[in-house]
């Protein structure tokens, strides 16, 4: 079990749309408690409950009513990761109107139910593109027409900025309660060319990975793949096989055959996809293991995920990256702790209800600190 840190009240958390727990997992490093999760996928529960606690239920979100089950409790803190398919900008980017998009409303309705004094939900980059901007503009206006009022937050992270060793892009949107008084500007990243800290590379990263003796299995590599694999260079992809090589193909996207370059964060670690698509070892020709992509996930290495060798790599490349929100979840304990100076935020929220979606964009950026 994930020990987490000592605090002298520990921010309840309902969570939704839980995954494996990565998450939930970067706010219990911090002292938080999840008192009640859920999620679709029976692999991901397990593991939740491996790592976090018997605490998920194994249900679809729609068929779960937060309003009248007595199960849910209150809490402090909704999360959800609502599923990103449907705004993918991998995918046709069908937003609210795809089956998969319009699951945001059954997070609207926890947060609707238990009125929690924050919420934060994390989604990929391309929901800033869905539907012509559509979909974000409307999900920031119902969360923020919520009883009795939320001052809603996005910002675009590169989680490599915040101590992951990798490069991955998630919108993460916070949601403060007007009556609470609580002001609250996400965090400045901590590592990069113009942070205190540089970033953490792919090969610090795996340093004795090697050791760890769970989820750690090499994946069967063709003989045809690993040849591919010693034509391409270290961080290099598909693109650099000769295009007069017997080996070459055309007509892929970046991530296909893609191998790490050690003296920098990994590229997105993606959850699923066919042949090409794992990431790949460097100097080794070979797709990486599941405890690799862990690592640069930035999951500590006591955190055993449960399923396949395939269902294992979905859970990974599917979660969010527990220590990249560890500096927000930090950032938002004077909430719950109530260590804070209260302010007037009608203003402000009557503010950001006039600004389109860039602007608002634009004005969290320029606040952060």
């Amino acid at each position: 079990m994930i020990k987490a840190s000592k605090l002298q009240y520990s921010p309840s958390i309902v969570s939704t749309f839980s995954g494996c727990g990565g998450l939930d997992l970067g706010f219990h490093m911090e002292g938080y408690k999840t008192l009640w999760a859920n999620d679709f996928s029976e692999w991901a529960v397990q593991s939740f409950k491996e790592n976090l606690g018997d605490v998920i239920i194994h249900e679809d979100i729609t068929k779960i009513n937060p309003y009248t089950d007595k199960s849910i409790p209150d809490c402090d803190l909704v999360l959800g990761g609502f599923p990103c398919q449907d705004f993918s900008v991998i995918w046709k980017q069908p937003g609210l109107n795809g089956k998969r998009g319009g699951l945001y409303r059954h997070f609207l309705e926890f947060v609707d139910a238990k009125k929690p004094k924050a919420f934060v939900a994390e989604n990929v980059k391309g929901l800033l593109t869905a539907n012509k901007r559509k979909a974000i503009e409307t999900i920031i206006k119902d969360l923020e027409s919520l009883t009795p009022g939320y001052i809603v937050k996005p910002h675009l992270y590169n989680f490599a900025d915040y101590g992951v060793p990798q490069f991955r892009e998630r919108l993460i949107i916070v949601g403060i309660r007007v009556d609470t008084g609580f002001h609250f500007v996400h965090p400045r990243p901590t590592h990069g060319p113009n942070s205190a800290k540089p970033y953490i590379t792919a090969g610090e990263a795996l340093q004795g990975v090697e050791r760890v003796p769970f989820n750690n299995e090499h994946i069967n590599c063709k003989e045809k793949t690993r040849r591919m694999l010693e034509l391409i260079p270290e961080g290099g992809n598909f693109t650099d096989i000769p295009k007069d090589h017997p080996l070459y193909v055309k007509g892929m996207i970046s991530h296909v055959y893609r191998r790490i370059k050690l003296d920098e964060p990994a590229k997105t670690i993606i959850a699923a996809g066919g042949g090409g698509t794992w990431g790949y070892h460097y100097p080794e020709p070979r797709p990486l293991t599941n405890r690799e992509r862990a690592r640069l996930q930035s999951f500590p290495d006591d955190f055993k995920f449960i399923g396949s060798v395939a269902e294992v790599r979905r859970q990974i490349g599917n979660a969010v990256p527990p220590e990249g929100v560890r500096f927000l979840a930090r950032r938002l304990i004077p909430l719950f702790t109530g260590e804070y100076e209260k302010v007037d935020l009608q203003k402000e929220y009557d503010e950001l209800l006039k600004l389109s979606v860039k602007e608002r964009l634009e004005r969290v950026s320029n606040e952060m600190e």
